[in-house]
């Protein structure tokens, strides 16, 4: 392990440790981190931080640093974090709108109550373990088939956009020529790995798991999975 290796890792999990469940961070969670009154600082939080820890560590896989001229490590944090939000409302939304579809349109009975307790294992004991489960995977699915596609999407055009800049935090806040970018982005790619892998064989699983544990925790599990697709775009993307 090099230094910058030990350095980064040592970053990481100053960065990391207050989202996991140790006794000292307890207040502190409960209060603030997953207190879901404080979902505007704490959704753009989660994501700018743990969404572009992926990032970094998929450039350190392409490149063997995690840091280069132009990566824009600022602009990164921030698309993050506001996409952080989108994320947190596509959550809500869908949590909320799905069951009511399913149950009235493909006659999944008690859908909608499912959703209402904690987790699968409260509803489990209600007698709802598997239509929580159901619930959960229509869920994901739906939501990975229709917003997904559009904030990945999204994402790249401002990741192309932060690249132009050379990565200035100042010029980021440049009108993104959005039509110009949208024929440049790598669409063998974005289609064939991203949309069509990606979401059935990763995000609709790990998303329907997601939907099975209390809403409270969604946001920041979806931020950790960030850091595994970073590091899933790496092993695809050519190296330098």
């Amino acid at each position: 392990m090099k230094a910058k290796d030990f350095i980064f890792f040592l970053i990481a999990f100053v960065i990391v440790l207050p989202f996991l469940p140790f006794s000292a961070f307890e207040h502190f969670q409960t209060s603030f981190l997953y207190n879901e009154e404080h979902w505007i600082v704490t959704s753009f939080l989660k994501f700018a931080l743990l969404a572009t820890l992926g990032e970094v560590i998929g450039l350190r896989i392409r490149t063997g640093n995690y840091y280069e001229k132009g990566f824009g490590l600022i602009p990164r944090m921030l698309v993050w974090g506001v996409l952080g939000w989108t994320i947190k409302i596509a959550f809500v939304v869908y949590a909320a709108g799905i069951p009511v579809l399913v149950e009235k349109y493909f006659w999944i009975t008690g859908a909608k109550n499912s959703m209402m307790y904690k987790d699968i294992f409260e509803a489990h004991e209600h007698g709802l373990g598997g239509v929580r489960f159901l619930s959960a995977f229509l869920i994901s699915t739906i939501m990975n088939l229709t917003y997904a596609p559009v904030m990945m999407t999204f994402h790249k055009i401002t990741d192309t956009h932060i690249v132009q800049q050379g990565g200035s935090f100042l010029k980021f806040f440049k009108p993104i020529p959005i039509r110009k970018i949208f024929p440049t982005i790598n669409w063998d790619l974005q289609w064939n790995f991203i949309f069509k892998k990606t979401i059935p064989l990763f995000w609709i699983p790990m998303q329907t798991i997601n939907f099975m544990v209390a809403s409270e925790y969604r946001v920041v599990i979806a931020a950790f999975l960030g850091i595994v697709l970073g590091v899933l775009l790496s092993v695809v993307t050519p190296k330098k």
